[in-house]
């Protein structure tokens, strides 16, 4: 194999699902991905970002002893290409010179062969590695076998050309013949056609051939979908894996006319964004599970929308055996929802268990009673309700060694309509990031399709009436959810423009939403910060999840009035006022 002649390569792609911190199961992972490899006789194989750590490691990578135990990993990889199989492109934490680097490495013939440092380091959104990274120095290409390869890592090929540092340009400019990409790039609603623009763009600004190797599975609250490809130099697809789903594929180069080129192997078909979410939904409660090793989940199940596609999705995920549901009906409960959650357990198969709350309710009213004395009943009374279900949820967690989850809506989770320590108890929320219109509309996905490796039944799970009927937390008679909040299909839309676009109220209410319903959607929204602060963590679907993404005060005094945004006085600066403050001229 070590003989085959420079103008052919066989190149492994290794698509996978490595765990943060478990560097000695990671190292695993990659010596099984590097067998297979041989076995399919590639001369090389490459991993995804950081893959030996796990992405990402957050402060986790400033700890010397885990910055040692991937080092040894490494050495060890290393070490194991003394065999003469296929070399290996190993994302890793590297330190050099006092200083910690997101490295990819080059392991070949026993050793170390060559390291490259991620130069761009993002710090947006949901990355913030220039709080643990250093910067390293525009990298030139490495030598395989007489060919120059590339290894911008991430965001290195994110830079546009002509930027300053661009790693993309300065390897095609020092006689780069490949790229090889290492990525931890994770999935958002709509991501694979941005990344997909930003690398034509690149193949198309250094005239070279690109690999793009991307992780799946959950960490967190992020999810990685993969969906890793290849770009020949005229821009045209050579090969693009499944999206959320491990994969060990060994591609064909040649060397034709000077240039390489992929032979064009398997496309798959990209999955329509209704699906996407749904089954990051489902990976990423899966991974939060399976990588904690909770035995399985508890779910409340009250009959209503969310609650119902939580079950589905963790039973996709887990299995029925790992899933339990649990009624907690109170005099307000209906017999609709009792009916409905008995047939959404049946249809998935799962534990069922019916647990009324009443005597829990009358205790703890009974408990303040002498505080409460010749005071109307309110909200607090309500909260009861919601407080004593999380309590019983939580012991049956504790009982049992199962995760609770929990099952609010971004509607919900963006204007404080749930309750603390009540039905927002748990330890995952896998909806945590859909609106409640887009709950509605995966639910009636879900009962006609289910995603590849799903563990649930096939066909409908949730039944119509589920569907159809009017939402209501049922804490008080007649009660439904409209009672207190504008109608969701336009809550959603204003919802949108405030969090993903941060668009101000004026806008809002130019594009046609009435201006009172605006003010009071966008006050709700900020007084909601603190309850945010304290719900479980969920999958992040849109562009702008809570927390990783939206980071506001809870301690916070501005509110947009709803006028116009007023325009800067440019009069009131000194023309060159900027330019020359850092000098001191005044």
């Amino acid at each position: 194999m070590n003989d085959r002649p420079a103008d052919r390569l066989a190149i492994a792609v290794a698509q996978l699902n490595p765990i943060v911190g478990d560097v000695s199961g990671n190292l695993e992972r990659a010596r099984k991905a590097r067998a297979q490899a041989a076995h399919d006789q590639a001369d090389l194989i490459a991993f995804s970002e950081l893959f030996m750590a796990g992405y990402p490691p957050e402060d986790l990578v400033l700890k010397p002893a885990f910055q040692a135990a991937c080092r040894a990993a490494v050495d060890a990889l290393a070490r194991d290409t003394a065999d003469g199989g296929p070399a290996v492109l190993m994302g890793t934490p590297w330190v050099e010179d006092g200083k910690l680097y997101n490295a990819y490495a080059l392991v070949a013939n026993g050793r170390v062969e060559a390291i490259r440092f991620k130069v761009n380091l993002p710090n947006y959104g949901v990355f913030d590695e220039k709080r643990v990274f250093a910067s390293g120095p525009v990298p030139g290409p490495v030598n395989f076998r007489g060919v120059r390869l590339g290894l911008p890592v991430c965001e290195d090929a994110w830079t546009d050309w002509g930027d300053y540092e661009n790693v993309v340009e300065c390897l095609a400019e020092t006689g780069a013949e490949i790229l090889i990409v290492p990525n931890g790039s994770p999935y958002w609603r709509d991501k694979s056609e941005v990344r997909l623009n930003v690398i034509v763009a690149r193949v198309t600004e250094a005239a070279l051939p690109l690999i793009y190797i991307n992780q799946i599975g959950g960490q967190d609250e992020l999810v990685f979908d993969g969906a890793s490809f290849a770009l020949n130099a005229d821009r045209s697809v050579a090969f693009q894996l499944p999206a959320f789903r491990e994969d060990v594929v060994t591609t064909q180069w040649s060397r034709i006319d000077g240039k390489w080129c992929c032979a064009r192997g398997t496309i798959a078909p990209a999955e329509d964004r209704d699906k996407a979410d749904y089954t990051a939904c489902v990976l990423g409660l899966r991974d939060y599970v399976e990588k904690n090793r909770f035995k399985g989940v508890v779910i409340g199940l009250s009959g209503g929308i969310d609650s119902a596609l939580c079950a589905a999705m963790a039973t996709d995920a887990l299995g029925p055996e790992r899933v339990r549901c649990v009624m907690l009906p109170f005099r307000y409960t209906s017999q609709a929802s009792i009916a409905d959650s008995a047939a959404i357990a049946k249809a998935l198969g799962v534990r069922y268990d019916v647990v009324p709350i009443e005597s829990a309710v009358h205790g703890l009213e009974a408990s303040l009673s002498g505080l409460f004395k010749d005071l109307a009943r309110d909200v607090t009374e309500e909260n009861l309700q919601a407080r004593a279900r999380g309590t019983i949820l939580m012991a049956i967690s504790n009982k049992f060694a199962s995760m609770v989850v929990t099952t609010g809506n971004k509607s919900e989770m963006s204007v404080g309509y749930a309750t603390l320590y009540g039905d927002m108890n748990g330890g995952f929320n896998p909806i945590k990031d859909l609106y409640k219109t887009e709950v509605y509309r995966l639910a009636k996905l879900r009962n006609r399709w289910k995603p590849f490796g799903a563990r649930g039944p096939d066909g409908g799970v949730i039944p119509e009436n589920v569907i159809t009927r009017a939402p209501s937390a049922e804490l008080r008679e007649n009660q439904t959810d409209q009672d207190t909040l504008p109608p969701y299909d336009i809550l959603d839309q204003i919802l949108e423009r405030l969090v993903e676009r941060e668009e101000s109220t004026a806008t809002i209410v130019a594009a046609g939403f009435d201006r009172d319903t605006v003010l009071k959607v966008e006050r709700m929204l900020y007084l909601a910060e603190y309850k945010r602060r304290q719900a479980a963590p969920g999958v992040k679907v849109t562009l702008k999840n809570f927390g990783r993404d939206r980071r506001y005060p809870i301690v916070n005094r501005f509110n947009d009035p709803g006028t116009p945004v007023p325009q800067p006085d440019r009069t009131l600066v000194k023309g060159t006022a900027m330019a020359k403050a850092s000098a001191g001229d005044f």
